[in-house]
This record gives C-alpha cells, structure tokens and sequence, in this order.
C-alpha cells in the first residue's frame, strides 16, 4: 500500500513539474531543441513510471517472491526430508549390521554346539560299538572255549575208545567194562594237567 503512495505522490510531482513554465524554457534551448527532447513528456512518463512500479510489484514482483519464498520452502522440506531419511538409512544400516553380526554370532555358536554334539555322538558311537565289538568277542571266546570243551570231551571220549579198542587188540580179549574206562579217563586227566 506505502508503494502506491509514494508512486502517486511521485506521480503528482512530475506531473506539477510537468506543467511549470520552465520546462517551456527547457524545450526552447537550442541544445534540447537539436534533441527534439519534451521535457513536458518526459517528466509525464516519469510519473507514469512511478505509478506503474506498484502495479508491477503487486502484479509481478509479489507473486513472484511469493512462488521463490514457496519454492525454497518446498526446497527446505525437501532437504530436511532427505536428510531425515539419510539419518534412518543410516540407522537402518546401523541395526541391520548388528542383527547380521548378532545372527552370525548364533550360527557360530550353533555350528559350534552341533559339532560338540556330533563329537559326544560320534565318542558315545564308538564306545558302543567298542562295547559291543568286546561283548562279541567275549562271546566269540566264550563260544571258541565251549566248542574248545565240546572237541576236546569228543577227542578223549575218542581217545578212551581208541586206548580201549587198542588194548582189546593186544590182549585179545573185551575189556569196555566201565572200571577200565574210568582209569583211562583218569589218566588221561593226569597227562592233561601236566601239559
């Protein structure tokens, strides 16, 4: 509002100036004549001027400074948005390094108590299996001592009716009476002990 103020004051002022008697003397001077300068028109214009610099700030130079106030607003915004979204990125990278290093940590470990696991496993297999390899053999022993037993009661059961049949040979007559058996056994016990 001042600015239209102060353009019709102006205005008035060159208009006043305008029509005074000297700018008559001013057009009649050789110089300006030559020029073919009206200062009467001039002095109009410029006062017309004037007038016209409130309508172009209210018409152009208002809504101009108006749209770069509103541009560099949405610019601030912008920048401020960005930069807030730079800070949660960062934040976002921050935690998600944590959370990758925190779950490599746990693999680790699980790798780890896995391992440890197949170790007492695989400890706790072969200890069975050495268990039951002694247990077979225990057995197979058992079973080699029981068939050991079983060949040698057949081998002197033999060796009784071999020695019997001998001796019936050389004396010529039956001598399986259980008596003359149960010497031989003993015998044979007796030679058995000594080896």
């Amino acid at each position: 509002m001042r600015n239209w103020i102060i353009g019709a004051i102006l205005a008035a002022i060159f208009w006043f100036i305008s029509s005074l008697h000297f700018v008559d003397t001013l057009n009649s001077v050789p110089m300006i004549a030559q020029l073919q300068l009206n200062f009467r028109t001039v002095f109009v214009q410029i006062g017309a001027l004037c007038l016209m610099f409130p309508i172009i700030q209210w018409a152009f130079l208002t809504p101009l400074q108006e749209a770069i106030h509103e541009r560099n607003s949405h610019l601030e915004h912008t920048f401020a948005e960005a930069e807030s979204l730079r800070n949660e990125m960062g934040q976002m990278r921050t935690d998600y390094e944590r959370r990758l290093a925190q779950t490599e940590a746990d693999a680790r470990a699980q790798i780890q108590a896995q391992i440890k696991e197949a170790q007492q496993l695989r400890q706790m297999l072969m200890s069975e299996a050495a268990e039951k390899a002694d247990e077979l053999v225990k057995r197979a022993n058992q079973e080699i001592e029981a068939e050991k037993m079983r060949v040698m009661g057949e081998l002197r059961l033999g060796v009784v009716n071999l020695t019997l049949q001998a001796t019936e040979k050389l004396l010529g007559e039956s001598i399986d009476s259980a008596k003359n058996r149960r010497l031989v056994e003993e015998f044979i016990d007796k030679i058995e002990v000594k080896a």
